[in-house]
């Protein structure tokens, strides 16, 4: 929330890339320019305008969609004065279902075609959040499998996420006091001192 941050991104949110001067805000536009500046012709990001599309589509759904109604329901009641509602869980079925159509109607083993993208990077970690929260969502088939297959076959990857998840446990389990913070969106829960 500083002055300083908000020259980097006037957004004041996380992450931000700074490339040698280059400053660059939106996991999604991050993850776009590394692969386009060192990564041109890599497969996490295609050139071929259908398949490129389909990234850009998963990753635009991600970002509309799919993380806000689950970020919402899992990480913004850890931080903020927020209650999960019946409401918010709905919103978290509906984008499941989207994703699980999604899955189910490209028919391959990722979210966006048969070999790992950018895209299951973040839906990957958007879906990773519900079970930080113990969410079962095992009855979305497609989902389930894909998330776990990443798991499996991706142990690098998993080892950042499954640290990820240890500290959002630490912090349901000890949230932390955020009134100092003048958050734009959010109202800051009051802690009770013990």
């Amino acid at each position: 929330m500083t002055e300083d941050y908000a020259k980097m991104n006037p957004q004041k949110e996380i992450p931000v890339l700074e490339d040698d001067g280059f400053y660059l805000g939106e996991s999604n536009a991050i993850l776009q320019y590394i692969c386009d500046k060192y990564k041109p012709n890599s497969d996490m990001y295609p050139q071929d305008p259908k398949a490129r599309a389909l990234v850009n589509h998963r990753l635009c759904f991600n970002l509309s969609t799919y993380y806000p109604d689950i970020s919402s329901y899992t990480m913004t009641p850890i931080f903020f004065d927020s209650e999960r509602t019946e409401f918010g869980l709905k919103k978290v079925n509906m984008a499941l279902d989207v994703f699980e159509t999604y899955l189910d109607r490209l028919g391959t083993s990722h979210a966006a075609s048969e070999n790992l993208t950018i895209a299951d990077l973040q839906l990957f970690n958007s879906t990773m959040t519900l079970e930080a929260i113990d969410f079962d969502f095992s009855k979305y088939k497609k989902i389930h499998n894909w998330y776990n297959n990443f798991k499996r076959n991706y142990p690098d990857l998993w080892k950042i996420t499954e640290d990820a998840i240890k500290v959002i446990k630490y912090f349901i389990a000890n949230p932390p006091d955020l009134s100092h913070l003048n958050h734009p969106i959010y109202q800051a829960r009051q802690i009770k001192n013990k």
